[in-house]
């Protein structure tokens, strides 16, 4: 028996390759932003660098993560092979899980751990739409 019942809008409507591809590339385009602004500020703002020894972290390792971001948002933004950009999506991932638990270990508010968790719903965001797209076929 078959139902006169229309479909609802949000499941009948198709995503199509093209609107997967604007929704990673908005996502990706935010994410790197403020990775890029995250790296700067890192190695620019002498109030960062204050939040990084609040952190028990020392100096060198404020500007190791600075360069492993923006060498990681040059991968992401660029055509490299799969793999690498999986490992920028990788280290993101522990970069900003690491961050709030350093946050959080140390008492510190939403306005400390915010921007970390800000920055994992970009990266959640660039991550399903990247993996959608390779998963959509190169003729769709």
């Amino acid at each position: 028996m078959e139902s006169t019942l229309q479909e609802p809008a949000l499941v009948a409507a198709k995503t199509t390759p093209k609107a997967i591809t604007v929704a990673y590339w908005t996502a990706t385009a935010l994410l790197c932003l403020q990775l890029g602004f995250t790296a700067y500020a890192q190695l620019r703002l002498p109030q960062v660098a204050e939040a990084f020894t609040h952190l028990g972290f020392p100096a060198y390792f404020r500007v190791e993560l600075s360069w492993a971001k923006l060498l990681g948002v040059a991968l992401l933004l660029a055509p490299v092979p799969a793999r690498l950009k999986e490992w920028a999506y990788a280290g993101f991932a522990i970069t900003l899980a690491s961050a709030l638990i350093a946050h959080l270990s140390v008492g510190d508010g939403p306005e400390a751990w915010g921007w970390a968790a800000a920055t994992g719903v970009l990266w959640g965001l660039s991550y399903i739409f990247w993996r959608r797209l390779q998963a959509t076929p190169a003729s769709a």
